[in-house]
């Protein structure tokens, strides 16, 4: 029980604290403390110890071979319990359907951007998003990073060239503009969030640097126990959400859904009304490389891009994992031979 306990708070201290977690984790809470509070104070005056054994060899080194059936229990109860507060807290925040999952090409342990991909999704950020969307925590040196879109750092200075950068002020005091710089980033496109307001009807288009990390959907039980394990996170929730969004307008909404003035139906939306009209049609973006020219592969390029802005050393990071992992599977090994050395005369 006190295992699940532990589970369960974990689970809960990523969601927003309302609805059905709430009350889930003051009754969590609750069990947790209760375990140190009261149920060991009272076990410890009721129960009755068990005789010493004679050796570890008996008693805790041997193989029993039983189940242990309560813990089992207490684990599926626990999941069965967080499962249905979950779809309770789906249903109560008006989610849509479950976005399709995707094959990607950085998805699993040794998963890699596809450079050809984030060229693609580069493009279509620069002609449709850019005017509207700030990509400020990317620096146009990124570009020509390991890993990233593949560019020499001679592409990554004329991309950068090409765009307009605020600097100063100058000798006279004043403010000025000049041709982006590598160590630059990228200019959002509008001055503050008023300027950005007042263009969109009083939406405020986020920044997407970090749009595929702050974007995604509830896997549920147990897919959120298996996400945790190494060599099985699925980091594919947001991509997949971007993508389903982009391609989840509707012309006309569904009947007996009042549509707010100004808003667009998106059945992938967290309540199905947004600001932002169809942003991507057909024939709108052309590939150098042949690539369709469809709302389809817009929408998949770039979600891959935007899920490398918000993670551009991810190869980096899954490279050093297999490492440790390789590490900790040899040093595993090499613990257990020496535990065999050291108890050698007990075994």
């Amino acid at each position: 029980i006190f295992v699940a306990v532990c589970i369960g708070l974990g689970y809960l201290g990523a969601k927003p604290p309302e609805g059905i977690y709430v009350v889930a984790g003051r009754v969590l809470t609750f069990a947790y403390f209760a375990y140190f509070l009261i149920v060991l104070p009272i076990l410890s005056r009721i129960e009755t110890a068990r005789p010493l054994p004679n050796s570890i060899a008996e008693d805790v080194l041997r193989k029993t071979g039983k189940t242990p059936v309560s813990a089992v229990i207490a684990l599926a109860v626990g999941g069965m319990l967080m499962l249905g507060g979950m779809n309770n807290a789906k249903a109560e925040e008006g989610h849509g359907p479950t976005p399709p999952s995707l094959k990607w090409s950085f998805a699993g342990a040794l998963g890699k951007f596809d450079q050809g991909q984030l060229q693609r999704g580069l493009k279509i950020y620069k002609e449709v998003c850019a005017s509207c969307h700030g990509l400020s925590y990317v620096a146009f040196r990124n570009l020509a990073d390991a890993g990233g879109p593949g560019y020499s750092t001679a592409q990554a200075a004329a991309f950068a060239s090409e765009y307009k950068v605020k600097d100063g002020p100058n000798d006279a005091g004043d403010m000025f503009e000049r041709p982006g710089r590598p160590a630059d980033y990228f200019p959002s496109p509008f001055p503050n969030e008023q300027a950005a307001r007042a263009a969109n009807g009083g939406a405020y288009p986020p920044d997407l640097s970090l749009i595929a990390k702050a974007r995604g959907y509830e896997r549920g039980f147990p897919q959120f126990v298996i996400d945790a394990l190494p060599g099985f996170s699925f980091q594919e929730k947001g991509p997949n959400y971007i993508d389903a969004l982009l391609q989840g307008y509707e012309e006309k909404a569904p009947a007996g859904f009042t549509l707010p003035e100004g808003s667009y139906y998106n059945k992938y939306f967290p309540g199905h009304s947004i600001k932002m009209p169809k942003p991507l049609s057909d024939g709108q973006v052309t590939f150098d490389d042949g690539s369709p020219a469809t709302v389809q592969q817009y929408a998949k390029d770039i979600a891959a891009f935007l899920m490398w802005a918000a993670e551009p050393h991810l190869e980096a990071r899954k490279r050093l994992g297999l490492q440790v992992m390789i590490f900790l599977i040899v040093l595993s090994g090499l613990l257990y031979f020496t535990k065999k050395k050291v108890w050698a005369d007990t075994h």
